[in-house]
Order: C-alpha cells, then sequence, then structure tokens
C-alpha cells in the first residue's frame, strides 16, 4: 500500500503549484508519527517508480513471446514483399516478364491438377483430373447400362421384327435382317450418353480452367482475357469430339460384323435357347469386362446404413460393407473381425430409392428378382450413404459385380418377357435375344475404351497444348500487352498494405531489441502486513458495544482517519491527527486492502 496525498479542491482553486503540493506530501509523512518510519515508501514519487518498475517488468516478461510473434508475421510477409518491392507498374519489361512468368504458372497448376501431383496433395476434394476419371470409369458405364432395353420391351421389337420381315409367309429360319436391325437401333441408342459424357469432361475441363485462373484476379484485364481465350479452345474441342464420337458410333452402324472372335456366333444359338435369361446377362457381364465372381475379389469398400430395418433388428446404424464378385458381405466395424451377414448376388438387381424429406442420406436397394428373401425375413435390403458421390460409386461397383439396375415397364410392373403363343417364333426371339446382348457387349466394351482415349487425345491432352504453346502468343496477338496488366485498385491497395506491415513489423522488431538490451528489473517491495488491521477491526467491534470508545492496543501505529476533501479544508491539505480530517489517499498497484471503515 503507498499512500499519497492529493491537493484539495481548495488548493486546487488556488491555484496551488504541483512541486509545491509534493513538497507538503513530503513534509506530513516525514513529521507523521503513523508514517514517518515509512516515509520512504509514501508519496506520489515513490508510487510513480513502482508503477514504473511494473509497467517495466510486465514488458520485460512479455517480450520474448512478442518478439517471436512479430518475427513469424514478418517471415511469413518477406517473400510476399520482396515481390511487390520489385514491382514496377511503369516498367514495361517488368510487365512482359511478369506477363510471361503468369502463363507459365497457369500451364503448370493446369498440368498438375489433370495428370495429378505429389506436391500440396488436397485430402479435401477431388482435383480436376480424379473426377475425370470417375467420370471415365464409372459415371460413363453407368450411363451406358441405362441405355439397355428392358427385356419385354427388347423381346416385343425382335418378335415384331421377325413378324414384319415373313411378312405373309411363315418362316422357317431366323432372319438375320431382323438381327441386324434390332443391333442397329440398340448402338444408335449409344449417342446421347456419348455426347453426355463429352459434356461432363468438358465441364470439369472448364472446372479446373477457372480454379487456375484465380490466381489472376491481380490483374482483371488479363484474367478476363485468359478466361475468354481458354473456354474458347474448350467449346471448339468439345465439338470435334462430338463428331469424332458420332463418327464412331456410325462406323459401328456400317457394318455389323459378326465374325468377332467375341462373339457367339449363329451357330451357338441352340446351345444359347437353353440358357436362362440370367444367365444371358451374367455372360454379357463377363464380355463387358466384369470379373468373374468365381475370384471373389473385392470391389468397394465402405460404411452403409441399413436404413428399412429397426436398430432392434439390427438396422438403422452403419456397418462396414464389402462387396466381392461373388457377395455383399457387412461387419460391426473396420477390423473385418465381426461379420453380420453375407449376401450372395445371384439374382439380384438395384433398385432407386427416392431421398426422404427430412433426410440427408442417398438411399439405394437391392432385392432378389425370384422374390426371396435378401435379408432374414426382408424381400428388399435398403442401404444409405452420406453423398452423391457415394451412391454413384456404389451403383458402379454394383455394375461390376453384375447386379443391374432393375426395368420398369410404362404400367410400373418389372421387366420380364411377353409370353409367345408360337414356339417357333419363340425359339427365334430367344436366339436373336442372345445374339444382341453378345453383339451389343462387344459394342459396349469397344465403347468404354475409345470414349475415354478419344477425350484424352482430342480434348484434355489438346488443351493441355494449347496452355503451354498457344496461350501467351494469342495474349500478345490482342496488342494490348500493357493494359493487361494493369493491376486492380484493390490489388494496388493490398500490395501497399504488405509493403507498410513488413516495414513496421521490422521496425517494431529494431525497437524491441533496443529495449530487451537496456532494461532491467527490480523487486517489487514486500506486501505490508495487514494481519494487525483485522485485530483491530474485531477489537473495535467489541469495544463499540461497551462505551463506544476506540482503544488502540497493537503494536502498529494509529490510523489515520480521512474524509472525502471538502471546500472547508486547509491550504495544503495535511492536518494532524488529533481529530482533525487529512486527505489521504492510498494507490494499490497489486492488489485491493481489505475495507477498512474510516480508510480510503
Amino acid at each position: 500500500y503507498i499512500g499519497v496525498v492529493n491537493r484539495s479542491q481548495k488548493d486546487i482553486d488556488g491555484k496551488k503549484d504541483i512541486m509545491a503540493a509534493l513538497e507538503s506530501e513530503r513534509n506530513f509523512f516525514l513529521s507523521h508519527p503513523a508514517y514517518k518510519h515509512i516515509a520512504e515508501r509514501m508519496g506520489t514519487p515513490y508510487l510513480q517508480r513502482i508503477l514504473n518498475q511494473q509497467l517495466t517488468n510486465h514488458i520485460r516478461d512479455a517480450l520474448p513471446a512478442f518478439r517471436t510473434h512479430l518475427q513469424s508475421q514478418l517471415l511469413a510477409l518477406n517473400k510476399e514483399a520482396e515481390e511487390y518491392r520489385k514491382f514496377s507498374p511503369d516498367d514495361v519489361v517488368h510487365r512482359t516478364k511478369t506477363l510471361l512468368q503468369l502463363v507459365q504458372r497457369l500451364a503448370v497448376d493446369f498440368e498438375k491438377l489433370i495428370e495429378g501431383s505429389g506436391d500440396k496433395v488436397d485430402t479435401v476434394n477431388l482435383s480436376g483430373g480424379a473426377r475425370i476419371n470417375k467420370i471415365f470409369h464409372e459415371r460413363f458405364p453407368n450411363e451406358l447400362i441405362k441405355t439397355e432395353s428392358d427385356e419385354r420391351k427388347l423381346r416385343q421389337e425382335i418378335n415384331y421384327a421377325i413378324r414384319n420381315i415373313h411378312g405373309v409367309r411363315t418362316g422357317l429360319f431366323t432372319p438375320d435382317m431382323a438381327f441386324q436391325a434390332i443391333v442397329k437401333k440398340q448402338i444408335s441408342s449409344l449417342k446421347g450418353p456419348c455426347i453426355k459424357f463429352i459434356d461432363m469432361v468438358s465441364q470439369e475441363l472448364i472446372t479446373t480452367v477457372y480454379q487456375c485462373i484465380g490466381k489472376l484476379s491481380t490483374f482483371p484485364q488479363l484474367r478476363e482475357e485468359t478466361e475468354r481465350i481458354i473456354i474458347t479452345e474448350i467449346r471448339e474441342q468439345e465439338n470435334k469430339c462430338r463428331e469424332q464420337v458420332l463418327l464412331l458410333i456410325d462406323i459401328q452402324l456400317a457394318y455389323i460384323n459378326t465374325k468377332h472372335e467375341d462373339f457367339i456366333g449363329f451357330t451357338n444359338s441352340q446351345h444359347l435357347n437353353n440358357q436362362s435369361s440370367m444367365n444371358s446377362s451374367a455372360q454379357i457381364a463377363r464380355n463387358q469386362g466384369v470379373t468373374s465372381r468365381s475370384n471373389r475379389i473385392v470391389i468397394q469398400k465402405g460404411w452403409l446404413t441399413i436404413s428399412n430395418i429397426g436398430i432392434m433388428k439390427g438396422g438403422a446404424k452403419e456397418f462396414w460393407f464389402i462387396l466381392s464378385t461373388e457377395s455383399l458381405s457387412w461387419y460391426k466395424d473396420g477390423k473385418e473381425k465381426e461379420k453380420k451377414y453375407m449376401l450372395p448376388l445371384d439374382n439380384l438387381k438395384l433398385r432407386d430409392v427416392e431421398k426422404g424429406f427430412m433426410s440427408s442420406k442417398f438411399v439405394f436397394a437391392i432385392f432378389n428378382t425370384e422374390l426371396r428373401n435378401v435379408y432374414k425375413d426382408y424381400k428388399c435390403l435398403e442401404l444409405a450413404c452420406n453423398s452423391q458421390e457415394e451412391l454413384d460409386s456404389w451403383k458402379a461397383s454394383l455394375l461390376r459385380a453384375g447386379v443391374y439396375p432393375e426395368k420398369i415397364t410404362e404400367d410400373g410392373q418389372e421387366n420380364g418377357a411377353q409370353p409367345i403363343t408360337d414356339p417357333q417364333l419363340e425359339r427365334q426371339v430367344e436366339t436373336i435375344r442372345n445374339l444382341v446382348d453378345s453383339y451389343m457387349s462387344i459394342i459396349y466394351k469397344t465403347m468404354r475404351d475409345l470414349m475415354p482415349k478419344t477425350m484424352m487425345h482430342l480434348m484434355i491432352n489438346s488443351v493441355k497444348e494449347f496452355i503451354s504453346s498457344e496461350l501467351l502468343a494469342q495474349l500478345y496477338a490482342l496488342g494490348e500487352c500493357s493494359a493487361l496488366m494493369d493491376e486492380s485498385p484493390e490489388q494496388k491497395q493490398l500490395r501497399e498494405e504488405v509493403l507498410r506491415k513488413h516495414s513496421a513489423l521490422k521496425e517494431a522488431l529494431t525497437v524491441i531489441g533496443e529495449i530487451s538490451s537496456s532494461t532491467f528489473t527490480t523487486p517489487l517491495p514486500p506486501p505490508v502486513d495487514s494481519s494487525w488491521i483485522q485485530h483491530l477491526s474485531s477489537r473495535h467491534r467489541k469495544n463499540s458495544a461497551t462505551d463506544g470508545r476506540l482503544v488502540i492496543r497493537a503494536n502498529a501505529p494509529p490510523i489515520p482517519r480521512v474524509s472525502p476533501t471538502g471546500p472547508n479544508s486547509s491550504s495544503d491539505g495535511l492536518q494532524q491527527l488529533t481529530g482533525q480530517h487529512n486527505h489521504v489517499r492510498t494507490s494499490v498497484p497489486r492488489r485491493q486492502p481489505p475495507a477498512i471503515p474510516g480508510v480510503k
């Protein structure tokens, strides 16, 4: 506790000098019996020294962490500030050099996003190349499967084709023209998925370009022109891809090669007549490159929720699912030690399930085509995942395993063959049906192989080559290179702020270095023992209960009574202890003293 004596209001009104007030304060503490033994630790000058030392100690303690923080900020700004310091807005040579560097960096960034790179790998989102790969091997094969005609419609078309070819005559042999007519119609239906495939890849390329040219925002005109030139090139290559893909389909339509080594051939038709349509579908899957189930190869693993079974019956929670070429199994967790169930893939099909109003899950269902239970008493198993990407991935994997989507006819019933009363016509329909499946599996396999190659050659590689070699020339051809490198007002302000902050950080570190080398610390005075005050307070309460008089029986000096400053106070604000009021205030630099009646 440090006592001080302030000027009274009368002293202030009388314009008593500050130095005189300090001298009066010093005389008061030297002459007062209660304070003269500690006068050197009382008064405003001593309070100033203590507070200053306290502030100095605090600064000294905080300097190391503060210096480290400033140094980290300076280090983060060094490279950017160095670039801005070298930037000369009016230097033509520097503008040209900057333009060249930006275009080269754009080409490198675009190639890394498409081809993949080991440095600065994004662990949150898929890059452009990874998304295009997903289109190649998941979305496009799934779109091809959607083009398959449902069983009832296909058999009806074959039936009509055979009967129309025979006309009024009764045919004894299966007509080749019916086979060719059905196959050409199936091949023509591939145009839609192939065009959609081109559009998806083109959109991913444009998204990747936007991601790369975002770094050119410093120069708005350069960014705008670069975006326009590259997008125009992508659209041109997209048109070339469309023409090439349509040409590939026309080539397939021009000649139906029944001598292909993978075609089952007309000589095997009698053998195929004895197979069921399900076996035929399995043969299609194998011809399309789907791995045989007997190999038991794992296709996909992941978490799925069984959404149509209550929690009491083992559902409504996530399980670790493993899809192989033979079965669909699920386990309690990813350790794959406690297997819950294994579902064979035979006679299974896939069905879409509408997303619930309040649900955030994406759901699909699997069921048995022979109306058997797939799990316990359930004929259908609804599986939910967390995103559309996961849903598409599981559908594509089930497709590879031979689990095909359900075909729904116009009347809402599941697909099935329409009964044919003529046995000879039925055999001819079955023969052509199997031949069409065999030949179309060759077409599907060819298109799945050629489409990604066509896109890589005509679009992706061409755009990469254009950005790395032609973009700069086209920017120069605009004839406004100087205007292209005009920085935006926001960028100019940012540049000035970075340079100003960098300079301020260096100056601050210099100042801190000087302070830390010239500052020393001294310990604060020990706190005053105030235990006698508590003893005095208890004795005061006891005496008040007897005669109301205050008797001091302690080793400490008597306590000066202090009252608020008033206009009738003395000129120096200092009076003796004998019942008169002194304007004494106590400043507490570290902690608050206990409350004592009559003392501030």
